[in-house]
């Protein structure tokens, strides 16, 4: 419109074209073309780069973009490829497992984690938020997905979790959703900690109270798979036999304490030393590879390799020296006090009821948690199995009650307790 009015002019020194309000309609003609081959030559780029990107997808290579926490890349610019991460894989697969308990909320999640050590890629601590995206994502079980051409594919590199994990945490996660957001004001022991036997999904608790007073605590299958029958347990029943196992702990003298402190002591003298070994072996290692990251430096300065060579190398060693610094760390972090470490268990085992019974509801339900492992509803009866080492503890009652020879106790059996029920009988 402008150069219509005669108000500019429009110079293409390339092209040794001008163009004003009485151009030729041959130097239009030029500028209307070289326009036009401009745009298909610009599209053309277009083409040949979705056809790329859809030829690396068919081949399942990710397609650019940030690799989702607890993968990294490897390799230079145009050849790079994605791998996990040492240093955050199996915080992911945590992740997804502790969610798929249905006993922990993203939050809870994510406070165990962090205290495990996961950490963004700059260092700081994950908001909840990532934790979200972490159990939205699609990758870690094989499926990658392109936000810009809206499309999902498998991708080819190593997964981190089954897709049956994922869709328990997406089950999980839609049955929260399906909650209202009001929360009882009465509290439930044993809420969000068992499971149905028959189905899998969780036991919902229900508060009931007669016209006469009297206050029910209820359980009952929520039946999310459509294939149970509803049926309701009073809690005080699901509590029976837990409390039979509290009882039975209590049974534990103080004299045969001091007798399996002292066999497990000694029984725990050849994992000390190799603990020790394996200590001096990723401290060796470690010392190793910060002098090979050393000799790299001068290599570089002494121009005895390429920048390329130099840089690869260099992210290499210090990915090795990460991931032997977080193995020292673990070791030195693991609690080896043996002697220390089991009598306070045992003490704690000879005082679980009492200890039970004067805890808030919250204290009860984090006990609980501690102690058993699996607890489901079948029918109208508990089954669970025992927690390590309390497991183990249990058959030291039995022992201890019968009045057993202390001396015929053994300490290297891997498991003595399986799926008790709601009467428990005594082992041996």
């Amino acid at each position: 419109g402008l150069r219509r009015d005669g108000m500019i002019e429009l110079h293409f020194p390339s092209d040794n074209l001008v163009l004003r309000r009485d151009s030729p309609a041959t130097d239009l003609f030029h500028f209307n073309m070289a326009v036009s081959l401009a745009q298909y030559y610009s599209n053309s780029i277009s083409d040949n780069v979705k056809r790329s990107f859809e030829s690396k997808r068919k081949r399942g290579e990710v397609t650019g973009g940030i690799l989702p926490i607890g993968y990294m890349y490897e390799g230079e610019k145009g050849h790079k490829n994605a791998i996990l991460d040492p240093d955050r894989a199996h915080l992911i697969v945590r992740i997804f497992e502790l969610y798929a308990t249905g006993s922990h909320s993203m939050q809870s999640v994510l406070n165990e984690v962090i205290e495990l050590g996961l950490r963004t890629r700059s260092g700081k601590h994950p908001a909840k938020s990532v934790i979200e995206k972490i159990l939205s994502s699609t990758f870690y079980y094989g499926m990658a997905y392109s936000r810009k051409y809206d499309i999902s594919f498998p991708h080819r590199y190593q997964t981190l979790i089954s897709k049956d994990l994922f869709a328990r945490c997406q089950e999980v996660r839609q049955g929260r959703k399906a909650t209202p957001s009001k929360q009882s004001t009465k509290e439930f022991v044993l809420q969000g900690i068992l499971k149905c036997h028959n189905c899998g999904c969780a036991m919902s608790p229900e508060y009931h109270k007669k016209p006469s007073g009297r206050e029910y605590y209820i359980y009952s299958c929520t039946n999310g798979k459509g294939v149970c029958k509803r049926e309701y347990v009073n809690e005080n029943k699901l509590l029976e036999p837990i409390y039979g196992v509290l009882e039975r702990f209590g049974t534990i003298s103080e004299e045969v304490q001091e007798i399996l402190v002292e066999e497990l002591r000694k029984s725990s003298e050849a994992e000390l030393t190799f603990h020790k070994k394996e200590v001096a072996r990723i401290q060796k290692d470690y010392n190793k590879h910060i002098d090979m990251k050393s000799s790299l430096v001068d290599l570089f300065v002494a121009k005895s390799i390429t920048k390329p060579d130099y840089d690869k190398k260099l992210q290499e060693y210090s990915d090795q020296i990460q991931g032997l610094h977080t193995q020292l760390e673990q070791h030195s972090n693991a609690d080896h006090d043996y002697k220390t470490s089991i009598g306070a268990v045992l003490d704690v085992a000879r005082r679980a009821k009492d200890i039970f019974e004067s805890s808030e509801v919250h204290e009860k339900q984090a006990f609980l948690k501690l102690l058993l492992q699996n607890p489901t509803v079948n029918g109208k009866e508990l089954v669970f199995e025992l927690n390590e080492p309390f497991n183990y503890v249990l058959e030291l009652a039995d022992v201890s009650s019968q009045k057993s020879k202390t001396t015929n106790i053994s300490v290297d059996r891997p498991a003595w307790l399986r799926e008790w029920d709601s009467n428990p009988r005594p082992t041996g």
